[in-house]
């Protein structure tokens, strides 16, 4: 199968992080042209929510740090559709603090989730794409190649991430499978906008950037060139675009010269961090309302 033959009507698409945010509002432009999304997610009344708003989805509780719960709601989308032509490593969670600050656990957890949590996704999918000689998609981050303070846990799973989908892509391209990496900047999620609302640090953190990496965009911004670029099997996606020339610039970008105003900002950052924590704990401080919840 060429690029040229491939369309997205038909494809059954699994989605983790499917519950809401971009992988929600991806999915539902998915379904508009054609494919038929499975969403999963360990968030289970906000998959029914979703689901409900896409009559051509369906659900799937899961757990991605958990392989055996990946597996399994492989073997579920096999089940009902015969098939699964695209998985798309989605899910994430973000804690921010410094090093030194931030609970061992809550750093290990964002490992988990977001690198492991792509592994067992596509390691658990990949037999069954590779059969459709489909696509592989996994969320990464300007964040996996532009490194900030705050953000020691989120960089680095996401720098594995891009790393793991480089390997993969090279392994399975002679079985007719793309890998695609996503590579977004801040996005109005539920995740940014929490951690622009309640973390002091991150509001000076966001301060200290220079246009255009202080931006947030609307999710509807990238929406459909993610479907344009599932459509055409890309192998990265920039989003948007200007983060293609931060990429070619990364090794720039994490100089002393670009990352002065951060430097500077680096000891309020950690103060604010303290006082918060001292007020809230430092583990509602590092994670948010939400994910401490």
């Amino acid at each position: 199968m060429t690029r040229r033959d491939w369309q997205l009507s038909g494809k059954v698409v699994l989605i983790t992080g499917g519950a809401r945010g971009i992988g929600a509002n991806v999915a539902a432009e998915l379904a508009r042209r054609g494919a038929i999304p499975v969403l999963a997610d360990i968030d289970e009344t906000a998959l029914k929510a979703t689901a409900t708003t896409i009559p051509s989805a369906s659900t799937v509780v899961v757990d991605v740090t958990d392989f055996e719960a990946c597996a399994a709601a492989v073997a579920t989308v096999l089940e009902r559709h015969g098939r699964l032509d695209i998985v798309w490593a989605n899910a994430g969670i973000g804690a921010g603090g410094p090093v030194e600050l931030v609970d061992p656990d809550i750093w290990a957890r964002v490992i988990q989730v977001n690198l492991l949590g792509a592994y067992n996704t596509v390691r658990a999918a990949l037999d069954a794409v590779l059969a459709a000689e489909g696509y592989v998609a996994i969320t990464a981050s300007l964040a996996s190649f532009v490194h900030g303070p705050m953000m020691s846990a989120y960089g680095a799973s996401k720098a594995g991430v891009e790393a793991f989908a480089n390997s993969l892509r090279i392994e399975v391209e002679h079985q007719g499978v793309d890998v695609g990496t996503l590579h977004p900047t801040w996005i109005a999620t539920d995740m940014v906008n929490e951690a622009d609302a309640e973390s002091l640090a991150f509001q000076r953190l966001r301060r200290s950037l220079r246009p255009p990496f202080a931006k947030t965009y609307p999710v509807d911004a990238i929406v459909g060139p993610i479907a344009d670029a599932f459509a055409e099997r890309r192998h990265r996606i920039f989003l948007p675009g200007f983060v293609r020339v931060a990429f070619t610039l990364r090794a720039m970008l994490n100089g002393k010269a670009a990352t002065r105003d951060q430097r500077r900002a680096a000891p309020e950052i950690r103060r604010l961090f303290v006082e918060q924590s001292e007020q809230d704990g430092s583990r509602l401080t590092s994670l948010g309302s939400r994910w401490h919840r």
